[in-house]
């Protein structure tokens, strides 16, 4: 297999593949949404909420923040608080959201979560674990999507939420794919 780099920023990778099979450039894009670990929102709780929301729809949209996800340091048991204070009136964003962990932290902080009006009050405590996007769609990193073959080569387009740059995310799916193989390859050998 070659890998020709086409295109390479912080939120978008892109890149033809030459020597690969639509079944294994398939698998690499389905890892990579699926099987890549970030952090998320994953518990909220509410000690006060006077604005016109719902609980439960704030939490999910909480709950759908990308997260900065550190490469290394962390475990699938780490838990990281999040919470927010606010007084209306003024649009609540996410980047009002105050992380316990400075490396775990909102990646935009620029998406509204809430409106509230004068005198109107919300305080609560998140909990961001680690997860895939197989569990639920706040743990995908971004999007992968691949076109032909042409001329022997397929082009993959990566593009992240903002957990990770879009190079680590496809890396940890190449990984991801290895360990898989080898994990297979052992369990052929015990035959």
């Amino acid at each position: 297999m070659k890998i020709e780099v086409v295109e390479d920023n912080e939120k978008v990778f892109r890149f033809k593949l030459s020597g690969a099979t639509n079944w294994y450039v398939n698998t690499l894009r389905r890892i990579a949404i699926n099987n890549v670990k970030t952090f998320a929102i994953d518990k909220v709780t509410f000690y006060e909420n006077t604005g016109a929301m719902f609980d439960e729809y704030i939490a999910h949209r909480i709950g759908l923040i990308p997260l900065l996800t550190p490469s290394k340091g962390y475990s699938d048991a780490d838990e990281i608080l999040f919470t927010l204070e606010a007084d209306g009136p003024k649009t609540v964003y996410s980047g009002e959201l105050q992380s316990a962990d400075k490396e775990v932290k909102v990646a935009n902080g620029n998406i509204p979560l809430i409106k509230l009006a004068a005198e109107q009050r919300i305080r609560l405590e998140g909990k961001a674990v680690m997860g895939v996007g197989m569990k639920h769609a706040k743990f995908q990193p971004g999007l992968v999507t691949y076109g032909g073959p042409q001329e022997g080569a397929y082009e993959v387009y990566v593009e992240s939420f903002g957990q990770m740059p879009p190079r680590e995310m496809i890396n940890k799916a190449f990984d991801a794919i290895r360990g898989e193989i080898k994990d297979v390859g052992k369990e052929v050998k015990k035959l």
